[in-house]
């Protein structure tokens, strides 16, 4: 038998080495287009990025050691340029020489991979600085460069895989990057919540992020990007990382069926539409394992499977490729990503009804030294427990997580097993409960219907429509952050505040991550309240809307700042503090912190470390608004490190700041008694609520009237007081309309009219507004002279005069009059 086999690396020599251990008398023969056969084309970018040192590292086998091992025929330098497949002979051309020839076969393996693509983008003929990474010859024409030039600014058009291994590693070569990225996102195979953590994490190694935006020109032999939004990038280096293209060219001539991409379509025996003509690697179409659809894989694992696979179905033994979960990782800087199966986006566009679980569990034992945060996310079928995928990022322990689910997948087990998997567990390895398990806990509670989720896609468009969001974490947490909109009652003091809250309408709750969210729900929904739980907590909600923050400030907005003020003298060693929170999870090391910094003196210092990634943008955020001053903040090898003083810095220094926040809140005067007038005040308090704004209402004359309650208690009032009583509406209900009024009967026209539309009762509205957190101010001089007493007011409503409501103007970029 003989086999002739197109293209090595991966797929080839997998398949050329499995054969001859098979079969020792097969003749095999090998044809490389390239000079190597076989090398780690995973390990090219640390090679530029100088992290291997020897190149010789990237060479897996040799021709000679692949000739001398296996008795192999290998012809390197070597290229198939045409398939006869009724003769079944291959046209070989010798690359060096020119040379053309045919060689006949029985079998045919074609492993030609895929190419990086390099789309007709102007100027890219004439750039002399772009480059693309395939194969060793491309690796050496970049390291050169990067060894010879040393690029200040580079490029790196793409956020997959080699993209970002690429950013990285010139990061580390000294280069300050730009990363491109047309889609929304980098990171494709994860979801966007999950990409936004990898996103926050590139912007703190400095790499600046350009998303949602594409490459239009290349100017100046490539020395200037012109972007499609207009931007232009001055750069010294550009590397095109935007995808891959299967190597088809070879199969199409021959007239073999191809699949999506123009892959080359297979059976799940790797058989071509010609039963003599197998293909693996790069270059085919594969089956989703989960949804059973076409999909391309370009990955080393699958490449591998199939090497060896299609060399025992060639041997006569009769197995099945079954198809490709995708599992991938890939390290990003501090930071490891990685995946399994669908993610969210695939599932909505196969149709498949699923629920996904978010959840942030610690790497290990927390009490445990270099414990960090995982934050997981797991896509299933809500009525059968069916694992459809699953996603984690982190800083160690992440690819084990996956692992486990990939296996549990390939396995059949659904999410109602995975509580069930004995892992293996010590402190410095895990936790009791793993995070796999964990995961599967919070999914079966779905499935067997012990609670609901609400997402963090879904939360913002609940919270304006009115819906009421508890959040249940500690006030000083809540004063660290929340969702605009939300109410903060701690889940401790819970039980004993059942009565505030309504059972006639849905309640959604939030905690940090989701696990007291959980506890709170369970207990709300035993006392007879429709509840649902937001997944992955604020803090799945908080990444998400950081980068969203982010990408809407140019990155020249922040700046280096040169503080000038009063000298004073250097701050000694022996002032600085040193806290070290690593293994607490958010929101613990700022909470430690607030409470260290509680106890110092202005111009004190405090050195901390943490291991939650999330702490980077969560302390810079949390000084700027309490004024304290950060020196440093950094990561070091997955760890936090943040210089922070006390107060303003008093000595001339160099900060880097965030914008200086600008008034943001929300005032009005609501001077009119009349209902429609009401109605307005309300609906945009309610929305500015709901947008991120403090809102503050003050009640003045006429105003005060909306604010009464329906069930005023009897008080003394003097006889002119009680003449101007009887002349005013007694509640809000009780409002008359400013036009149409018809003595009553147009404001009962508009009541009926809003009821039948569905919008909310004015009292109603009220009530939820107060729930949002908006601030109602009663101005006391109005109730003096309007003869108006503080026990015929709503309660939890404030009192003031005038210098109340332009203390809060202060802080407010909107300013009504109604």
């Amino acid at each position: 038998m003989k086999t002739i086999i197109v293209g090595g690396v991966a797929g080839g020599a997998t398949a050329a080495a499995r054969l001859r251990r098979l079969d020792e008398t097969a003749e095999i023969i090998l044809l490389e287009r390239g000079k190597e056969i076989s090398f780690a084309n995973c390990g090219l970018p640390y090679y530029i990025g100088d992290v291997i040192k020897d190149r010789n590292k990237l060479l897996v086998q040799t021709p000679e050691g692949m000739h001398a091992r296996f008795n192999l025929d290998v012809r390197n330098l070597s290229e198939a340029i045409q398939i006869n497949r009724e003769q079944k002979t291959v046209t070989i051309r010798k690359v060096d020489t020119g040379e053309e020839y045919e060689e006949s076969y029985d079998n045919l393996i074609l492993s030609p991979g895929a190419k990086p693509m390099r789309p007709s983008i102007p100027g890219i003929e004439e750039a002399t600085n772009i480059f693309t990474l395939r194969n060793i010859p491309d690796t050496d024409r970049m390291r050169q460069y990067v060894d010879e030039n040393r690029p200040a600014r580079a490029v790196v058009i793409g956020g997959g895989f080699i993209g970002l291994e690429m950013a990285e590693n010139l990061v580390e070569r000294g280069a300050k990057v730009t990363l491109v990225e047309m889609m929304d996102q980098v990171m494709a195979p994860v979801d966007p919540e999950m990409a936004a953590i990898v996103h926050e994490h590139l912007r703190a190694k400095g790499v600046e992020l350009i998303l949602s935006d594409g490459v239009a020109r290349f100017e100046e032999a490539g020395r200037r990007v012109v972007l499609t939004s207009g931007k232009t990038i001055e750069t010294e280096m550009n590397i095109l990382s935007i995808g891959v293209m299967p190597e088809s060219n070879l199969a199409a001539e021959a007239k073999l069926e191809l699949g999506i991409k123009n892959t080359i379509k297979v059976d799940d025996t790797l058989r071509t539409s010609d039963p003599s003509i197998f293909a693996i690697g790069d270059a085919i179409e594969v089956k989703d394992y989960v949804t059973g659809e076409a999909m391309h894989v370009p990955l080393a694992w699958p490449a591998n499977r199939q090497g060896r696979l299609v060399a025992d179905i060639i041997a006569g033994r009769d197995l099945k490729y079954t198809g490709a979960l995708g599992t991938a990782v890939a390290k990003v800087f501090d930071m490891t990503v990685a995946s399994t199966g669908n993610n969210e986006k695939r599932l909505k566009q196969s149709g498949r009804r699923y629920e996904a679980v978010h959840l942030h569990p610690g790497s290990h034992a927390g009490y445990y030294p270099g414990a960090s945060p995982i934050s997981m996310k797991l896509l299933f079928d809500p009525i059968d427990g069916t694992i459809y995928g699953a996603q984690a990022i982190g800083m160690t322990g992440v690819e084990k997580r996956i692992d486990v689910l990939a296996t549990a997948i390939k396995g059949g087990l659904t999410v109602l097993d995975l509580p069930d998997l004995e892992l293996s567990y010590a402190p410095p390895y895990s936790s009791a409960k793993d995070p796999v398990n964990m995961a599967g806990y919070i999914a079966s509670n779905i499935v067997l219907g012990d609670s609901e989720n609400v997402h963090w896609h879904e939360i913002d468009q609940i919270v304006a429509a009115g819906g009421l969001l508890l959040d249940v974490r500690e006030p000083s947490e809540n004063e660290l952050g929340s969702i605009p909109g939300s109410v903060n009652i701690s889940l401790p003091t819970l039980r004993t505040s059942l009565d505030e809250l309504p059972k006639d309408q849905p309640i959604y709750v939030t905690c940090q991550v989701g696990l007291r969210g959980y506890v709170a729900s369970q207990l709300l929904k035993q006392n007879g309240f429709d509840v649902k739980n937001l997944s992955g907590g604020y803090k799945t909600w908080a990444t998400v809307n950081r980068d969203q923050e982010a990408r809407n400030q140019a990155r020249e907005e922040t700046a280096v700042t040169t503080i000038k003020s009063e000298p004073k003298q250097a701050v000694k060693a022996e002032q600085i503090t040193l806290l070290d929170t690593c293994g607490l999870q958010c929101p613990g090391p700022i909470v430690e912190l607030k409470t260290k910094i509680d106890q110092l003196q202005d111009g004190d210092q405090v050195f901390i470390k943490a291991s939650d990634p999330g702490f980077l943008p969560d302390v810079q955020a949390w000084a700027t608004k309490l004024g304290h001053t950060v020196h440093t903040a950094e990561m070091n090898q997955g760890i936090v490190e943040v210089l922070l003083e006390k107060g303003q810095g008093q000595t001339e220094q160099h900060v880097t700041t965030a914008p200086v926040a600008k008034a943001d809140d929300a005032t009005m005067v609501v001077f009119s008694g009349d209902l429609d007038k009401a109605l307005a005040s309300f609906v945009i308090a309610q929305g500015a609520q709901a947008m991120g704004k403090q809102v503050t209402m003050f009640f003045t004359f006429w105003g005060l009237n909306v604010i009464r309650k329906p069930d005023a208690p009897a008080v003394d009032k003097a006889p002119m007081e009680r003449m101007m009583e009887m002349m005013m509406p007694k509640h809000a209900g009780d409002l008359p309309l400013s036009n149409m009024n018809m003595a009553g009967a147009g404001q009962k026209m508009m009541k009926k009219v809003m009821k039948d539309k569905q919008v909310d009762a004015l009292e109603t509205m009220m009530a939820k507004a107060q729930a949002a957190g908006v601030r109602m101010i009663a101005c006391t001089m109005s109730m003096d002279i309007m003869g108006i007493k503080k026990e015929e007011l709503l309660d939890d409503i404030d009192y003031g005069g005038v210098a109340s409501y332009l203390g809060a103007t202060d802080d407010a970029n909107l300013n009504l009059f109604i």
